[in-house]
């Protein structure tokens, strides 16, 4: 790996709060927890937005329980490496793009800032049709016109920036947890079979040898190990102004892979309601062909006996996109500040995303109308899944580099199975591209 001659040390990972959350040096585990839980759920967002739920819904109605198996590994797939994102900033003070910009050449680090900016903006087309989906159902606003109004919330990305990170977590927080009660209570009115749930838990051959379970299987992938995130944990763990030393980093990097994994529980939690409603409530009535956000919710009523349950799902996917809109814009500033040393602001940046995933959406939505979105939907996840080895490769090599992080380095079993992870994304989507290239 040779650097490029423009080797100057970057500006800190997203400035304005970088350090700016204090930890107790003499404190207790809980309060030293409560110090770093924040991060990991802003980077839990982003294994529950809107593009899941269009993955799980399609999963869940077509074949029952058996997709379960895939949104569990991928979820201990996440775990993993956002613990492997969360050591690396700790230990290099860097994130995954400024390392690829000082690590890499021009011809490979610009490519790799390209690819990453593809996958922020499948990310955004999928928040984009959920939100808009989700103003549609609870407020009757025309689909079309909610794409566009979707542009808006570019002001609520700088009011949150103005309050501070702590303020901007605590939201997202909130939001998480009000997403967690509104599938719990879809779960407990969709009355599941449990023993079906968890045997679908247990990997079936069948997710690789059927080609459609497959397809599904890469979206729920895609949807659930983002590569915008693993970018966004290694910028956003350095608000927190631990203590230098080899043992401050030492607890800094426990404290932030608990906040990771605590909070990508919850994220599987509602990923796997998605899919546990979907196959007890559509799958088992005979509708395996629900794709569609919409078509679930007007089905989801008369099917469960319950307006209640509908409404639920409608404000969960809007607090979803939400929540989604604004760890994208966060991941697009360090993706953009760390490979090109460029900075726009918030707002500018959020609206040239936007506009760039508006063009498509409005386009499908004006043309095809809701089955359109909701294809369009499934396809960004599968290009998100298409992209991650693209962020997994490098994330990997720099964890690997036992020279630089000294006895910091992860253990050699996370760097394994971190490979083993990269090696089976690589050889899926091998199979997937394959498979369309055959016509399947």
């Amino acid at each position: 790996m040779n650097p490029p001659s423009d080797v100057a040390a970057p500006t800190p990972s997203l400035p304005e709060v970088h350090r700016s959350v204090a930890v107790p040096n003499a404190a207790g585990f809980l309060r030293k927890l409560l110090a770093f839980m924040g991060p990991g759920y802003l980077v839990a967002v982003g294994y529950m937005d809107p593009g899941n739920w269009a993955t799980a819904l399609a999963g869940g109605s077509a074949f029952g329980y058996t997709l379960l198996a895939v949104a569990l590994a991928s979820s201990l797939m996440a775990m993993l490496l956002q613990a492997l994102c969360a050591r690396i900033g700790i230990v290099t003070e860097r994130d995954l793009a400024q390392l690829c910009r000082e690590r890499f050449p021009r011809a490979v680090a610009y490519p790799l800032w390209l690819l990453a900016e593809v996958a922020i903006c499948a990310t955004d087309l999928a928040e984009l049709i959920g939100t808009a989906i989700a103003l549609e159902l609870l407020f009757g606003i025309p689909l079309l016109y909610g794409v566009m109004l979707t542009a808006l919330d570019a002001f609520l990305i700088l009011w949150l920036q103005n309050k501070g990170v702590r303020w901007l977590e605590a939201l997202i927080v909130g939001f998480i947890l009000l997403i967690v009660g509104c599938f719990g209570v879809q779960v407990v009115l969709s009355d599941p079979e449990w023993g079906a749930v968890l045997r679908g838990y247990v990997p079936a051959v069948s997710i690789v040898t059927n080609e459609t379970q497959l397809y599904i299987a890469m979206g729920i992938l895609g949807a659930t190990v983002m590569p915008h995130n693993l970018y966004l944990h290694t910028a956003v763990v350095q608000s927190r102004a631990w203590a230098q030393d080899e043992a401050g980093k030492r607890e800094a990097i426990t404290f932030a892979s608990l906040d990771s994994t605590i909070a990508l529980t919850l994220a599987l939690f509602i990923n796997s309601a998605i899919l546990i409603t979907a196959a007890a409530t559509f799958h088992a009535a005979g509708r395996t062909e629900v794709a569609e956000i919409g078509e679930a919710y007007q089905l989801m009523a008369p099917l469960l006996g319950s307006v209640l349950a509908a409404k639920l799902f409608a404000i969960a996917l809007l607090l979803c996109g939400v929540n989604a809109t604004v760890t994208a814009t966060l991941a697009g500033q360090v993706v953009m500040e760390g490979f090109l040393r460029f900075r726009l602001s918030p707002v500018l940046r959020r609206l040239v995303t936007r506009l760039i995933a508006i063009v498509p959406a409005v386009a499908v939505t004006w043309l095809h109308g809701a089955s359109g979105t909701a294809q369009l939907l499934i396809l960004s996840q599968v290009v998100l899944s298409l992209q991650l080895p693209f962020a997994v490769i490098p994330l990997m090599m720099f964890a690997s580099d036992r020279k630089r992080f000294g006895r910091l380095a992860a253990p050699a079993w996370q760097l394994a199975l971190g490979w083993l992870i990269a090696a089976v994304i690589v050889g899926l989507n091998l199979k997937l591209i394959i498979d369309f290239l055959a016509g399947d």
